[in-house]
């Protein structure tokens, strides 16, 4: 059975699902980021922004790791030009956007965003805007930042809605998970913050780390967190990412897959009370670059 096979099992499969109204005013914009590198960051992000999609949502991908953007390597493609093509007046957004499978969108960033501080008000403004006029044609933007705790990323962070933190059963990748919800509590980055615990043997060993992490978050920084879902270790997984195909759709009956779209539910069944959208996002992300 071919992808293009695949895609249309799923898509008839999922027209049963229950449908999740539209958001009245903004889209959604989720800063998707984990406290250390190797924990499945951006399969998530691919991964879900395809299962979002297949629920009826109208989704963009925004690469954002500024040191090592993958995205395009997991869906296959390979972009010619990234937003720094586009601050620099050479390229439009139009030409740099691609087409994904499953009808979601990638906007390669590259060091484009970082240029956003450095261009004059009215450059800025124009920019901007026509970033801002994405959202007519997305009800979701997800953002794969970089690892870690650089100010870089913090930055997407604070500009996002909300943000989506993976980790994994190691105990470094726990710490580091906890101590990026440190960081946002501290710095009042944050009001919305998912987990997802990758790599799990089993359902109770994720859930018993959320709770772990949970707690621990309430109790010293009064942040709660909202526990999405838990993805199982899964050999597909690793023969998909060797074949540069979302795992989705690779193998979509794995166990992985299925654990990707308990989550994706999970997310549409909790959105954010007001949710800035695309122009509050880069305007956001713009004053921020500023002041780094």
């Amino acid at each position: 059975m071919d992808q293009a096979e695949r895609l249309r099992q799923l898509v008839w499969k999922q027209q049963t699902a229950p449908t999740v109204l539209k958001a009245k005013n903004k889209s959604r914009v989720i800063t998707v980021t984990s406290g250390k590198g190797g924990v499945g960051k951006t399969s998530l992000v691919v991964n879900l922004a395809i299962a979002l999609s297949l629920l009826g949502k109208r989704v963009m991908v925004l690469d954002a790791d500024l040191g090592l953007a993958n995205v395009d390597i997991m869906l296959g493609l390979l972009p010619q030009h990234t937003l720094h093509d586009v601050v620099r007046g050479t390229k439009s957004l139009a030409d740099i956007a691609l087409d994904g499978p499953a009808e979601i969108r990638l906007l390669p960033g590259g060091s484009g965003l970082s240029e956003l501080a450095d261009l004059g008000e009215k450059q800025r403004k124009a920019l901007i805007d026509k970033l801002a006029a994405l959202e007519e044609s997305a009800d979701i933007l997800l953002i794969d930042t970089g690892a870690g705790l650089s100010r870089t990323v913090l930055s997407f962070v604070a500009a996002a809605d909300e943000m989506l933190l993976i980790t994994t059963p190691e105990p470094t990748a726990i710490r580091d998970a906890y101590g990026m919800v440190k960081v946002a509590a501290t710095q009042q980055l944050q009001q919305k913050i998912g987990l997802v615990v990758n790599l799990i043997s089993s359902e109770r060993e994720g859930k018993e780390i959320a709770e772990r992490l949970l707690t621990v978050s309430q109790q010293f920084l009064q942040v709660e967190l909202q526990y999405l879902g838990g993805i199982r270790a899964d050999a597909h997984v690793v023969t998909a990412v060797k074949q540069q195909q979302p795992f989705y759709l690779h193998s979509p009956r794995c166990r992985a897959a299925g654990n990707i779209r308990q989550i994706a539910g999970a997310l549409l069944s909790l959105p954010p009370e007001q949710p800035r959208g695309f122009s509050g996002f880069f305007n956001r992300l713009a004053q921020l670059w500023d002041k780094v």
